[in-house]
């Protein structure tokens, strides 16, 4: 079998990429908020064009998978009549913009969101990945979401910080674009082929003095399935959502808009804790614990089965559980206590590390991880 390929993009809607199953088109709501209206036509969208669900992405978006390259253009006509399309590739690309999904209208992160928006054309031209972190409510909830600049708060203040470093710049509303676009510029100057992202520079190349004097606010727990303030919070297992009981959802509870969060989790709007055999609703539900890729036969990369087998056993794992396709791990960057990468059919296991570490055993099958619990723990 061939090395996966790792592409060094993110697909978009104007620009998708092909996958093992047709093509995949992500779309990038504002704000991570849909409209009840946007919401059910991309659930219609997904039955009609794609494989019936959609993907909650670590950034935030939602991809329909499966869109055979005939209906890409009745597809994206459907997509802007949702006022859910770009108007170009180029802006699309830039518009990688990660905003805490609990903001509320009017508020600092929904006004700093909007300004980075109409921002990004001022910035330097940036690796594909590049992202950003509009994190201001009372406490960050971002911290391990991807973004490379991150908006955040200390005591009382507005903060610019750059991802990999503890400490960040004070800045005010009026100043806090075009410190962005200073540090921006900086990053640009510092980075280089073989580092595309903050952290990767930073590793080499100190942050000067001025952008690291104060600390952000410390991070507030992360969201769990349940009420909410603001809503119902529901798990995705593995981000995937169905399209056909999402829907039957929004009409269930009324739901006006659907937000989206970096977490396998979505907020439906103003709705009571609905009753629901799809979706995550405990906070204990071993699933949540565990991350897979889409696997074979749905991605070219991977040559074994993920999900079902993530599912018989997240309950056997004690900690964090990720099943990936290859040795890619796109669906889990962090460590995790135990990570089964699959290697021309089989799977490699690796405790506290990553898709691609060197494994502890190798060679194993669905059928001895299933056998052999003690492996897992």
């Amino acid at each position: 079998m061939s090395e996966p390929q790792v592409k060094g993009w993110c697909p978009g809607a104007l620009r998708p990429m092909m996958s093992g199953d047709g093509l995949v088109i992500r779309v990038r709501p504002r704000l991570a908020r849909l409209e009840a209206a946007q919401a059910l036509g991309l659930c219609d969208l997904a039955q009609r064009y794609g494989n019936g669900s959609l993907d909650l992405t670590s950034r935030a978006n939602l991809q329909i998978r499966g869109v055979a390259p005939d209906d890409h253009e009745a597809l994206m006509a459907a997509l802007g009549g949702l006022d859910l399309l770009d108007t170009d590739p180029e802006t699309e690309r830039r518009r990688n913009i990660l905003v805490t999904p609990f903001w509320q209208r009017g508020d600092r992160s929904a006004r700093l969101a909007r300004a980075l928006t109409e921002a990004l054309p001022e910035l330097p031209e940036l690796p594909a990945k590049v992202g950003f972190a509009v994190d201001t409510g009372a406490q960050p909830v971002l911290v391990d979401a991807p973004a490379d600049f991150r908006f955040e708060r200390s005591q009382g203040e507005l903060l610019l910080r750059a991802d990999g470093w503890a400490l960040g710049r004070p800045v005010t509303d009026d100043s806090a674009i075009p410190a962005l676009i200073e540090l921006a510029e900086w990053f640009d100057a510092h980075r280089s082929p073989e580092r595309r992202r903050m952290a990767q520079v930073l590793a080499a190349t100190p942050l000067p003095d001025a952008w690291a004097s104060t600390a952000p606010k410390p991070r507030a727990p992360l969201p769990q399935p349940g009420a909410h303030a603001l809503g119902a919070l529901l798990g995705a297992p593995f981000g995937q959502i169905g399209a056909e009981p999402l829907a039957r959802l929004l009409h269930e509870t009324g739901a006006p808009a659907l937000r989206l969060t970096p977490w396998r989790l979505f907020l439906l709007e103003g709705a009571a804790m609905p009753e629901t055999d799809e979706f995550v609703t405990d906070p204990g539900d071993p699933l949540l614990r565990a991350d897979a890729c889409a696997g074979a036969p749905f991605c070219p990369s991977a040559s074994v089965e993920t999900r079902a087998l993530a599912r018989a056993l997240a309950p056997r794992v004690p900690g964090r559980l990720h099943v990936s396709g290859c040795a890619k791990g796109c669906a889990r960057a962090a460590p995790a206590t135990v990570t089964l990468t699959g290697r021309d059919g089989v799977f490699d296991l690796i405790r506290d590390g990553c898709a691609g570490d060197t494994p502890q055993r190798t060679g194993l099958t669905p059928s001895d991880l299933q056998s052999n619990s003690e492996w897992l723990r």
